[in-house]
């Protein structure tokens, strides 16, 4: 099935899902105002419910604003993180409100309405009437994303994260919140597959890679942000032209530490996971949003074929470009360099979270 903007490609459910429910890809026709060279990247088809078919003109034409912040990511990259993170920066680091009000309230999940097959809210109304300033994230592929996001220019972050490390907590996110009945190794297959939700991974922050340089673009990874918040908290507060002291940011960073994010109902959406446990009749299973927070901790959990073939397959990809993942190794099992910093401190762009 085509639109005029997109084409719709019915496609077999994952596999260990326990439901009834059409997935479908769907893929940008549209290059009007597309940001990248379609030659060398075009829009890819990405896996979603087939939910998401009438909603995808709906983002398209969504109305973005200056002084909005957008926070984009593949999913299990580090979004809360960074969404709590930039929410306080942006606020004068009300840590009251962050404590008080769900971070799903202070920053609109833009789509979760279009793909969640039990959620009934359409969440592109809720982010479009939000009180401005807007904070924003989505899941979505660049070639998915409003369209006004290329010329209005409003501040966006980019977070990319190993895709063996998502790949792990992906799996377990799935188990919680989509009732996924497969093993690990069907998930990873498919996810090599593009057969997940949001896949494909690898484009996904590839393309984004691409406008790294734009002045209201901010590229960073999650493995920097583990190594070295502090200094990642100053360049996101260049990027937001906010100014604190040293004594407020290694405060910030304190709030932000996994344990204390993980401590606070607001930012570990105990409601959310409850629910999700519920409706999957797992009622009383132990599982946490924000789950271990470490980098690498697929060498725990990811068998060795695996590893050699995500290691291939961010290979292949990548091919060509000077992006590179944060602490990854090449097919050769060399450890490759981290993501690339820009030459000049104004551009922007950090390797971070």
């Amino acid at each position: 099935m085509s639109s005029s903007s997109f084409s719709f490609t019915e496609v077999i459910k994952e596999p260990g899902r326990k439901d009834n429910l059409t997935d479908v890809t769907v893929q940008l026709n549209d290059l009007h105002d597309y940001p990248l060279d379609p030659s060398a990247y075009p829009p890819p088809a990405m896996f979603v419910s087939a939910k998401y078919r009438p909603f995808a003109q709906q983002v398209r034409d969504f109305e973005v604003y200056p002084d909005d912040t957008w926070i984009i990511t593949f999913p299990r990259s580090g979004t809360t993180w960074t969404e709590e993170m930039v929410w306080l920066l942006n606020h004068d680091l009300d840590y009251e409100t962050a404590h008080n009000i769900r971070l799903n309230t202070r920053s609109t999940f833009l789509e979760f309405g279009a793909i969640a097959n039990r959620y009934p809210f359409n969440t592109i109304d809720v982010a479009r009437n939000g009180k401005r300033p807007r904070q924003i994230k989505s899941h979505l592929h660049l070639s998915l994303l409003p369209l006004q996001l290329w010329t209005v220019k409003p501040r966006i972050i980019y977070v990319a994260r190993n895709p063996k490390d998502v790949a792990v907590s992906y799996f377990h996110h799935h188990r919680a919140f989509v009732n996924y009945g497969g093993s690990k190794e069907a998930f990873y297959d498919d996810l090599l597959e593009n057969r997940i939700t949001y896949c494909p991974i690898v484009e996904h922050a590839l393309h984004f890679w691409q406008l790294k340089d734009e002045p209201n673009v901010l590229f960073l990874t999650y493995e920097s942000m583990k190594r070295d918040l502090q200094g990642v908290l100053e360049t996101v507060c260049h990027f937001l032209n906010k100014s604190y002291s040293d004594i407020e940011l290694a405060e910030l960073a304190m709030h932000l530490s996994f344990e204390q994010m993980r401590k606070n109902p607001a930012t570990n959406k105990q409601e959310t996971v409850r629910n999700a446990l519920k409706q999957s009749n797992r009622e009383g299973e132990n599982f946490e949003f924000m789950r271990k927070g470490i980098v690498d901790d697929y060498r725990n959990e990811m068998p060795a074929e695996y590893i050699a073939r995500f290691n291939q397959f961010v290979s292949e990809r990548t091919a060509g470009s000077d992006f590179k993942y944060a602490d990854d190794e090449p097919a050769d099992g060399q450890p490759s360099a981290v993501v690339k910093q820009p030459d000049e401190p104004d551009m922007l762009s950090a390797d971070s979270k």
